[in-house]
């Protein structure tokens, strides 16, 4: 079992760092991973919020539908703290990449 739970948080783990080398679907695949606790990630609303609005800035259609669906279960304030995560995210990576 503890092997099982390694494997998936090294899955993560690798799709993070797919998501900072510019890899659109690694966002959405963060994003579902938050939103339902999967591949050893607790349910984290806000994280899944921000790589959903990632995923649709980046064009991923089922991005955007999925940010909308979680964004009713939101207050105002979880989706502002979302949408700075995901600003600070592009800030951190586009310096990275320069």
């Amino acid at each position: 079992m503890a092997s099982r739970f390694a494997e998936r948080n090294f899955q993560v783990d690798n799709r993070l760092v797919d998501a900072a080398h510019g890899d659109v679907d690694a966002y959405y695949d963060l994003g579902m991973a938050y939103s339902v606790g999967y591949a050893g990630t607790v349910v984290d609303m806000v994280q899944a919020q921000k790589w959903f609005n990632l995923a649709a800035m980046a064009g991923i259609d089922r991005g955007q539908e999925r940010r909308a669906e979680i964004a009713e279960e939101m207050s105002a304030r979880e989706i502002a703290e979302a949408q700075r995560q995901a600003r600070a995210w592009l800030a951190l990576t586009t310096r990275a990449a320069a």
